[in-house]
């Protein structure tokens, strides 16, 4: 038996899956494609997270569309994270070329050119569904760590929480939050102090100052109603996946307001979902391209967070997939978490690089057919080390493969597509709408002008003692004066009196309407 046919059968025994699998390519020997030796994803194995990795140029988006085509056409939605605006194309088909149908014929599959079922969203100025959230939604847990607070402002945010939940003063945006911390400090400081203790002036400013700092990267525009329905991402449109594509090429330079959002996505799941176990296939796929933006500007807290999310979501029948350029971009805590990942070529220009590619090949299974770290260096573009777990949890062989082409458009869409989309979209029409109904900052402000009438009035008329009436006076405080509010508002989809807190600190999925 030859080295080829022995490799081939090496593959086979390896990358054979009893349930249904996605083709990703063919293998390579030498540096030349071995054709039918196919290299595959069992379905069953995709909520165990991946990662998609390589320098700049090498096909890493290309991969990343074509793992979330093949998911749309087993029926398998996906949300993906555009930071470079490099993924539209998959709502238009392909087209065939000599290059294409040589690639095909070797990775031994009909390639017939598709496009897919695709919702554009946003959470800035870009066109799309408006995906937002109130800041109750969120939680004071969330809250706190993306603003990074120390212990004691994270006790302010979580007495504000406690106040608002309990008195029925909606925090839908930040402008809510902004004025219950000033409400805090100024009028109803005696209250407060009475009910929680005494809060220093010092701590509230600091945190508006981080309130701040959150508006200055757009946070105005994603914190609201109306608050954005995760089972919306799970849609499919004649069998296919619906393709979520968030389009975030204006906020590259905005991290905070990235790792906001994509936090609160994974944590709304979580507690949103019901618990799947092991299925035959994912509930629904994320993919978070350019995911170095999430780690390098994080807090400790923050990867601790992200790294339970990852641990906890796969119950859920969701899988997370980070596309960054080396491994080391993502916390090795995480990193360890991930059961696909696929290695696309790595540059060795510098002794840091050099190290980065050692540390690279020792996270992969060792082959007897090619040194790992010489590979790394040596690849294509279309091609990438790969291994998945297989049906059983165990890590395939590794293999050096030659990716599949997408079905779909290698390129983005024109504006007038986008906007022919957006027009027809259900979504748009349901969530791309002003809403800014009586919050926290309005009633706190009608409150405290009634209290300053009734004090005022109070001063030019004269009030019968409590011993001529023969009953005691009773003084209405603020706080007891909002308490008496009969209307319980909702906040999104939850509602005050079943309000219970996850985990993360926001809304219970159990509760939600």
């Amino acid at each position: 038996m030859s080295k080829a046919e022995d490799f081939k059968q090496h593959l086979e025994q390896g990358y054979t899956f009893k349930g249904n699998s996605i083709i990703l390519g063919t293998g390579i020997l030498n540096h030349e494609p071995i054709p039918h030796a196919q290299v595959k994803i069992p379905l069953k194995t995709l909520n165990r997270h991946g990662l998609i990795a390589g320098a700049t140029g090498t096909g890493k988006t290309k991969t990343l569309q074509v793992i979330a085509e093949q998911l749309s056409l087993n029926g398998v939605p996906s949300v993906l994270m555009d930071l470079k605006g490099d993924l539209s194309g998959i709502a238009q088909s392909g087209s065939m070329n000599p290059h294409i149908e040589k690639r095909a014929g070797l990775i031994g599959i009909d390639y017939q050119a598709i496009g897919l079922p695709v919702e554009l969203m946003s959470i800035s100025h870009e066109k799309g569904v408006k995906l937002k959230a109130t800041v109750s939604e969120f939680g004071p847990v969330l809250i706190s760590q993306i603003m990074e607070l120390n212990d004691t402002q994270r006790g302010v945010i979580a007495l504000v929480f406690r106040y608002c939940d309990t008195h029925h003063l909606p925090l839908l945006d930040l402008k809510d939050l902004k004025k219950v911390l000033q409400f805090v400090i100024n009028e109803g400081k005696d209250e407060i102090s009475k009910e929680f203790g005494a809060v220093s002036s010092a701590t509230v400013n600091t945190i508006m100052r981080k309130i701040i700092e959150l508006e200055q990267q757009g946070a105005e525009n994603f914190f609201g109603e109306p608050s954005f329905d995760v089972q919306d991402f799970v849609r499919t449109v004649d069998g296919k996946g619906v393709v979520s594509i968030i389009r975030l090429t204006d906020i590259q330079n905005q991290p905070k307001l990235f790792s906001t959002f994509m936090l609160s996505l994974l944590s709304e799941i979580y507690e949103t979902f019901p618990e799947q176990g092991d299925s035959d296939k994912p509930k629904l796929c994320l993919f978070i391209d350019e995911a170095h933006l999430v780690f390098s500007t994080a807090s400790k807290d923050l990867i601790d967070k992200i790294e339970a999310i990852v641990k906890l979501i796969r119950s859920k029948g969701v899988g997370v997939f980070f596309c960054t350029q080396t491994p080391t971009d993502v916390p090795d805590n995480v990193l360890g978490q991930l059961g696909l990942k696929i290695q696309h070529s790595l540059r060795a220009f510098t002794a840091k690089d050099r190290k980065a590619i050692t540390k690279t090949a020792e996270n992969y299974p060792l082959s007897a057919f090619y040194k790992t770290d010489e590979v790394l260096t040596s690849m294509g573009i279309g091609e990438a080390l790969v291994t998945v777990l297989n049906e059983k949890g165990i890590p395939t062989p590794l293999a050096h493969t030659l990716l599949r082409p997408p079905v779909s458009r290698m390129d983005i869409l024109t504006e007038s597509e986008i906007d022919s989309m957006v027009r027809s979209s259900s979504l748009v029409k349901k969530y791309n709408i002003e809403i800014d109904r009586e919050s926290a900052f309005e009633l706190l402000d009608q409150k405290i002008s009634r209290a300053e009438a009734a004090a005022e009035a109070s001063k030019n008329q004269s009030i019968p003692s409590a011993k001529s009436k023969g009953k005691p006076i009773q003084e209405t405080s603020i706080i007891e004066e909002l308490s008496k509010n009969t209307m319980v508002r909702q906040i999104g989809r939850s509602i005050f009196r079943e309000l219970t807190r996850g985990i993360l600190g926001s809304f219970s999925g159990s509760k939600r309407r």
